[in-house]
């Protein structure tokens, strides 16, 4: 399966926004709202390479 870049950057982004959400929290307090805005971002990533898969 070939992947084009900008596909391969969206699935980056919603990894590492994941990656960020878990690693702040360790690290220290996070706010859920500072919380919902990363996750929101990477699902935005994840839908946006779904949506160039579609056409």
């Amino acid at each position: 399966m070939k992947m084009s870049l900008t596909n391969l950057v969206l699935y980056g982004v919603a990894m590492a926004m994941g990656v960020a959400v878990i690693v702040t929290n360790i690290l220290g307090p996070l706010s859920p709202s500072s919380a919902f805005n990363m996750l929101g971002m990477g699902v935005a990533a994840l839908g946006l390479a779904a949506l160039r898969r579609e056409s």
